[in-house]
């Protein structure tokens, strides 16, 4: 028996996924509105990268501005303190051993006690990260850890599945 919601479908799914809603609360709905919610452009995610090492920063900033991301780099637990308190961004990527006053322990407490952006973590410090993530209570969509060293392909696809769920 044919599906008769077949056309609502998006091609190579079962789910339905429907193209056209109408509005609750209109009996119609201009021709062109859909069209025009077409073509307004898309924000490209806004990544934060923390790293205190000049070379790695401007590799995952090059890298993840290739695949489309709004990325903004600071050198210090300083320097990111003082953007996370003027903007937040949709995901922090954030080195735990930076040099200086704030380490990224302390960008990390600062950050979640304003909000639970996803933040990833990356460190060579593995068995710590992973006793703090087991204690911390959150999900792999909000705090994640990718352990140095890691191929930029393995961070865009962390990158990806954090911020395919936006946090509570």
């Amino acid at each position: 028996m044919p599906d008769k919601d077949a056309a609502n479908m998006m091609p190579g799914g079962n789910e339905t996924n429907y193209i056209w809603k109408p509005f609750p609360d209109r009996a119609s709905v201009p021709f062109n509105a859909l069209k025009e919610a077409q073509e307004q452009p898309q924000r490209s995610p806004w990544i934060l990268v923390v790293e205190d090492d000049p070379s790695l920063a401007h590799l995952e900033a090059n890298f993840l501005a290739a695949h489309g991301y709004s990325v903004e780099v600071v050198g210090s637990g300083e320097q990111a303190v003082t953007v996370l308190a003027q903007r937040l961004p949709d995901l922090v990527v954030l080195d735990l051993e930076l040099s200086g006053i704030l380490n990224g322990w302390h960008v990390l407490q600062t950050l979640r006690s304003r909000t639970h952006i996803p933040v990833l973590l990356t460190t060579s410090l593995n068995p710590e990260v992973r006793k703090y993530l087991r204690s911390c209570g959150e999900s792999r969509f909000t705090l994640d850890h990718l352990p140095k060293p890691y191929p930029m392909q393995a961070l865009l696809k962390r990158i990806k599945r954090m911020l395919m769920i936006a946090p509570d």
